[in-house]
């Protein structure tokens, strides 16, 4: 081991990869999420254990980094359309349970023993749910669509933009001292003034023409996602907020632009790949020494998490007229905290707020709550029929909102038909579907053709069809048919993969244009295959033996249409 390192970082990191791959392996046999697999090799890796990665200056780098892309992801997915839609009932519940888990936090955490300021960060920690593993673990159960998992994304949506207002908020403070909290809201005032003006004339002069020129190539776009974040990161810090604000203003500022859920589903890898580097890089840093004190602080503040949290979601969910089960199963949703809890602690840390005992406790609850919560998630419907007879209180005796948002059938405006690849074919055939009154949507991954498509008013998206993280972004569940165009069989067997990987459960035709190709998709399952040149030339011979037919019984003239003889 010791002759490995001595080669230096690259085997350093060769060796750290290798261990988490391991354990992260391991985490997912024990069905938990990779986080916690991956501050456990930090701590292992680390100088508290094994010492055996030294190159913290690195590793730190790339977890700065890992975060940018993180808040960058965040604010690209809170389009402005998105966020007048929320509904009231996300509002109320996401700015209910923020203030809820702040007051009795800061008290609990004060009452503990702990200074105001430690007291402050940790309860404001404590409020962020993870977006990132309840998503992760609702679309593995299927129930992203559901009204629960709809209303929980939204609330979560509430909670992730707290965490950047509250780390503007924070930043602001550097300095400060004990300056005047007006002194501070003005300064927070002013900059977000500034920065408002900067999005808003970068949002409406600059960056539709710069995205449109990047995304004429698909590595074009992802570099310049990662510069564009990174770039206003930077400069969030130059201008006195933090690199983690900066990032997600890049990303709300892309948020609206049509290429969002391409960009979107090219930079989960690299996110997680990146984070892999801040969670290693956050168990290195822990200090046992200290860690001891906060045991039962750690095991207070989780029973808060795990279970005021999901209280106070279904105590607003009730009054707001749903019925119990809704709220409980979104209830469970908040009974963690995230990783933007772990990145907000230690930004304090950065400013010189807290020390790293708020550091090692927010991390404990961390660790303690996702874990919970994970199985909490999984086996909710269980427990939700072990519970149901005393959960009666949170529910009113006509939950009549819920009882409004129920309606039988398939939702309106959602497509019958989504066409992946809008060549020539493709086009033609979503044009020809609207036109029979189908509702159909179309994908492409050429920016100028979905501009075209657009003018024509034809409802397209952007991205890549062989991406099984784009594909989880697009209305597959009520879709009856998926009709693939592309050429390749290459291309079309990633598509299959990804079709499975997003769940989706409808049918599959591929367009071919020999019968190799039409053999291959018929044996990977595909229902029906449909080759325009065979059904070109069997019209074009129906065509002429209708007319010769028709010539040899009445003479010379101009035989029907052959498809209309067949109609009759």
């Amino acid at each position: 081991m010791e002759l490995l390192l001595s080669h230096g970082p690259y085997a350093e990191f060769a060796l750290l990869l290798l261990i988490s791959a391991v354990a992260g392996a391991i985490a997912v046999r024990l069905r938990q999420p990779v986080l916690i697999a991956y501050i456990v090799v930090g701590i292992l890796v680390g100088p508290a254990v094994f010492g055996l990665v030294r190159a913290h200056e690195q590793i730190a780098l790339l977890a700065e980094i890992g975060v940018t892309v993180l808040l960058f992801v965040v604010g690209l997915k809170l389009d402005l359309h998105h966020i007048r839609h929320i509904g009231p009932v996300a509002l109320a519940t996401g700015l209910g349970q923020l203030g809820f888990t702040i007051v009795f936090g800061f008290a609990l955490i004060v009452a503990m023993g702990k200074e105001l300021m430690e007291a402050l960060y940790v309860a404001v920690a404590l409020t962020f749910s993870s977006t990132i593993i309840v998503v992760k673990l609702l679309s593995d159960k299927r129930e992203l669509d559901a009204l629960h998992g709809r209303i929980a994304v939204g609330f979560l949506i509430v909670q992730d933009v707290a965490v950047v207002l509250a780390m503007m908020a924070m930043s602001t403070l550097r300095g400060a001292g004990e300056a005047a909290i007006v002194d501070v809201a003005a300064s927070l005032a002013l900059r977000l003034g500034a920065a408002a003006v900067l999005m808003y004339v970068l949002m409406r002069s600059v960056l539709p023409r710069l995205v449109d020129a990047m995304a004429r190539s698909q590595e074009l776009l992802l570099i310049f996602a990662v510069a564009w974040g990174t770039g206003l990161a930077a400069l969030g810090e130059w201008a006195g907020f933090s690199k983690e604000a900066g990032a997600f203003l890049a990303g709300f500022s892309l948020a609206s632009t049509s290429y969002r859920e391409a960009m979107n589903a090219r930079l989960t890898g690299i996110r997680d790949f990146m984070l892999l580097f801040f969670f290693i890089d956050l168990g290195a840093k822990l200090d046992f020494s200290t860690l001891g004190g906060e045991l039962w602080p750690a095991v207070v503040l989780s029973l808060f998490v795990l279970i005021g949290n999901p209280l106070i979601v279904m105590a607003i969910m009730g009054y707001m007229g749903y019925r119990k089960r809704t709220g409980f199963l979104a209830g469970l949703t908040v009974a963690q905290i995230s990783e933007f809890s772990i990145v907000f602690v230690a930004m304090g840390i950065s400013l010189g707020h807290v020390g790293v005992e708020a550091l090692g406790l927010t991390t404990l609850v961390g660790l303690v709550t996702i874990m919970m919560s994970t199985y909490m998630i999984l086996l909710s419907h269980p427990l939700y029929e072990r519970l149901a007879p005393w959960l009666g209180v949170f529910e009113r005796k006509r939950p009549f909102r819920e009882l409004a948002v129920e309606r039988p059938g398939r939702p309106a405006g959602q497509p019958d038909i989504i066409v992946f690849g809008l060549g020539r074919y493709g086009a033609r055939l979503m044009q020809q579907l609207r036109g029979a009154g189908i509702e159909v949507l179309g994908v492409d991954f050429d920016p100028e053709t979905v501009r075209s498509l657009r003018k024509r008013r034809l409802p397209v998206r952007f991205g890549d069809g062989e991406d099984p993280g784009f594909l989880e972004t697009l209305p597959l569940r009520h879709a009856r048919w998926a009709v693939t165009t592309f050429p390749q069989w290459d291309s079309n067997r990633a598509f299959l993969h990804a079709l499975k990987e997003a769940g989706f459960g409808g049918r599959v035709a591929g367009v071919v244009r020999d019968d190799i190709h039409g053999e291959a998709l018929g044996a990977a399952g595909v229902e029906r295959v449909l080759n325009p040149f065979n059904d070109a030339a069997d019209y074009a011979a129906r065509s002429f033996a209708a007319e010769i037919a028709f010539a040899k019984v009445h003479g010379e003239g101009p035989a029907p249409d052959p498809d209309q003889e067949t109609e009759r």
